[in-house]
């Protein structure tokens, strides 16, 4: 979830007869709604969201179940749901982040652990987005993201949503660089930095 590179063209960014080429900026590359990656060589549009594909934690195959095959012992993994063990149980979730001088805010995809009971309450509500209470929940942050998580536990609330749509997480920990992104937003110079971090990164 490969740094990128930033190319100049020409000495100091000039073109042949010295008339400076103004850079599009970070915002407006972002509100332009696309852009050509650099390293994976496809067209992305703003909003662009990144997605963790399982838990850290998770080794076994690079698939998915069905959701409807979920079992609660052993381990599995859909796009939705992860057991481990028959011990640990994870959803899926959506942290956002604000972006500053932008409507729409950045989503990361990843992966948070719940308890076994608000796990099946999770699970109970997922279809029809009725749930016997609607937290928010505790757990704990499975992904390492960028450079703002490290391998250490996160502590998460995790707050289900309507519509089958994917729960919303919010770091507890007061200070962390990751709620205080949360809390105040980040620029869009840093957005197009995590993009580059995991090899979505603009061709400039």
């Amino acid at each position: 979830m490969s740094q990128g590179r930033r190319s100049l063209r020409g000495r100091g960014g000039l073109t042949l007869f010295g008339l400076g080429r103004k850079r599009r900026s970070a915002a407006d590359q972002l509100k332009s709604g696309s852009w050509h990656c650099a390293q994976c060589g496809a067209d992305h549009g703003w909003p662009f969201d990144l997605a963790a594909f399982a838990p850290d934690p998770w080794t076994g195959p690079v698939s998915y179940e069905d959701n409807a095959g979920l079992r609660m012992k052993g381990d599995f993994l859909s796009e939705d749901f992860c057991v481990l063990g028959g011990e640990y149980f994870m959803i899926r979730a959506v942290l956002l982040i604000p972006v500053q001088g932008l409507e729409e805010p950045f989503g990361i995809g990843c992966w948070s652990t719940l308890s076994r009971t608000n796990f099946e309450k999770y699970i109970e509500g997922f279809d029809d987005g009725t749930y016997p209470d609607w937290g928010p929940w505790s757990g704990w942050l499975c992904n390492q993201l960028a450079d703002y998580v490290g391998p250490d536990p996160l502590a998460v609330s995790v707050e289900p949503r309507k519509d089958r749509q994917r729960a919303l997480l919010w770091v507890q920990e007061d200070g962390h660089p990751l709620a205080v992104a949360q809390d105040q937003g980040i620029t869009p110079e840093r957005v197009l930095e995590i993009f580059a971090y995991y090899g979505h990164g603009p061709k400039l």
